[in-house]
């Protein structure tokens, strides 16, 4: 009576535990598949990005840092004084023997011909130009006209390049050509004095021709009534 009565209630409980083994059995297999269709997605998503990267891109080393990104910081008011004070400066003259003499000449027949326009030496582009596109601002601004003859109003009017011996050495010709080009479209007549070539006297008419006569001294040639 006591067996039956045992066998009675373990019958239950062998059921239930056999039960509880599926369930746990059924969730552990349900985690190794998922586990198993994770990992095969990984390994061919992976082997078609490999495919679709070109082979120079993989085998390529990593690209060196530019110059560009290695730009150093541009020095501040700061900086610049320090740089400047830890320098040696001299003076140096603004044109040669053979310039400055031209200068001289060409000063006194501009003076002579109308005594309110003056002769500049060295004048950088960039301080007589305007232009709206900085790329092509940036060609000129460093660039220097020799001489540069101005009116009474301070306005350029002629640019005067001297062409010495080695004038034409290397890009000169080159630099010339794109002071020549600014000049033109800003309206600024270009002229050149050629060492051993251009006279005095060629000078003196050059002036005659490029410098305007104060108007109170041209001469009335009206016929008197």
């Amino acid at each position: 009576m006591a067996v039956e009565t045992i066998a009675r209630f373990a019958e239950p409980l062998i059921l239930i535990a056999a039960l509880l083994l599926g369930v746990v059995a059924g969730i552990t297999l349900e985690k190794m598949r998922a586990a198993m269709a994770r990992r095969v997605w990984r390994e061919r998503n992976g082997r078609h990005q490999e495919r679709s990267r070109p082979q120079a891109a993989i085998n390529s080393p990593p690209l060196a840092p530019t110059a560009e990104t290695l730009a150093p910081k541009k020095p501040d008011a700061a900086d610049q004084l320090r740089i400047v004070m830890a320098a040696d400066f001299s003076m140096q003259p603004i044109l040669n023997r053979s310039e400055a003499r031209v200068f001289k000449e060409l000063d006194r027949m501009v003076l002579d011909r109308n005594p309110g326009w003056q002769v500049m030496a060295q004048v950088s582009l960039g301080e007589i130009l305007r232009c709206k596109d900085p790329a092509a601002y940036g060609c000129i601004n460093s660039k220097r006209i020799d001489l540069l003859l101005v009116d009474e109003n301070c306005h350029p009017r002629h640019a005067v390049e001297y062409q010495g011996g080695g004038h034409h050495q290397g890009a000169a010709a080159a630099r010339d050509a794109v002071k020549k080009e600014a000049l033109r479209r800003a309206g600024i007549p270009y002229h050149e004095v050629v060492a051993g070539r251009t006279t005095p006297s060629e000078l003196r008419r050059l002036v005659e021709t490029l410098v305007d006569v104060p108007i109170a001294e041209i001469p009335d040639t009206a016929p008197a009534d």
